[in-house]
């Protein structure tokens, strides 16, 4: 029991210790899974809910061990239904704090239907989808975000699919806030964490996770110190987009195309600014990974306000009458048996 009180929002003032579980951690030494927990649990004192008002939703895999080493609520679901059960919880309990932990495997091969669908309809949920580009928890195969011609357990010849783009695919299902960190980059990936739960709707935050056992080093060219520089761009609300070891190049469009240029032989008015309400440039920036060529992008690519789904779910029409929901169920038909 806490003995400060946060008087305004009448709830008690913790630190990031008191949001560790007494359960022992278990993720294999040196995974990513350990910075991104810190991470959350460093945010969520400054969130202002209470323990009891804050639930961790998980699917299967090797992410979807974080509810046990959250001190809140939480639910170790099954696979890929993590959304559907998030989205039917925040729709009993609106007034819940819901984050929803998963993993390329789980959210986007038997959990992509129901990743799709939920940021269509855009409850206010926090999706953090930790990527590694592999199957962890299975020992190593292939996953929907997988290298084409990744070799591992289940491509022994080289992985033939083509890998999903999580911030691309996310955007066209109509999510309204879009945004990437990294396990390695622990004070961006905290204020990434941190404008996602402020936000009120979906908000889906991929998250490089580095797999050393089966993947290791899938990301180290952005995340690397001696490399990051060249081959990551951390883009802002309202700031150019501007890369380098000192921000030597920029990112213009031409024509509605990318282009790389020198940023002292930038025109006037040539400078492409960001601007996270905008979908089609949003779209443009989540390509970059198509292109070797360009950097990798990292912090939020769309944020815009739209209506939360309990929300539109409360005002919809209640069947009361007992009456009413017997013709619903029974129909023009029915027989006895």
């Amino acid at each position: 029991m806490h003995n400060l009180i946060d008087i305004q929002n009448q709830v008690p003032i913790y630190t990031a210790k008191d949001f560790e579980s007494d359960q022992e951690v278990r993720w294999c030494p040196g995974c990513g899974d350990y910075s991104i927990l810190k991470s959350v649990q460093k945010i969520l004192p400054q969130i202002g809910k209470s323990k009891e008002d804050t639930v961790f939703v998980s699917g299967i895999g090797c992410s979807s061990r974080f509810p046990y080493y959250i001190d809140t609520y939480g639910l170790h679901s099954i696979h890929g239904r993590a959304f559907s059960v998030a989205t039917g919880l925040k729709i009993s309990r609106p007034e819940l704090d819901v984050w929803v932990i998963t993993g390329d495997g789980d959210g986007l091969s038997i959990g992509g239907n129901h990743l799709i669908h939920t940021c269509r309809r855009n409850p206010n949920l926090n999706i953090l989808l930790f990527n590694n580009e592999i199957y962890g928890l299975t020992k190593g195969q292939h996953s929907p975000t997988s290298s084409q011609g990744q070799v591992t357990k289940s491509s022994p010849l080289g992985n033939i699919d083509t890998p999903f783009n999580p911030l691309l695919l996310t955007l066209g299902a109509g999510a309204s806030f879009v945004a990437r960190t990294a396990d390695r980059f622990p004070a961006h990936m905290q204020q990434t964490l941190l404008k996602a739960a402020k936000y009120k709707g979906c908000s889906f935050v991929e998250i490089y996770q580095n797999c050393n056992i089966f993947n290791d080093g899938a990301f180290e060219t952005f995340t690397d110190k001696e490399s990051k520089d060249q081959y990551s761009i951390f883009i802002e609300h309202g700031k150019p987009l501007r890369f380098g070891v000192n921000n030597e190049w920029s990112i213009v469009l031409k024509n509605m195309e990318p282009c790389i240029v020198a940023t002292s032989e930038i025109q006037e008015g040539e400078e492409w600014i960001h601007n996270q309400e905008n979908k089609n440039l949003a779209l443009l920036i989540a390509q970059f990974a198509q292109n070797p060529l360009f950097p990798r992008p990292f912090g939020v690519l769309y944020s815009v306000e739209r209506e939360c789904y309990e929300n539109l779910f409360a005002m919809t029409p209640k069947i009361v009458e007992e009456e009413k929901l017997d013709k619903l169920i029974a129909g023009k038909f029915n027989w006895i048996v």
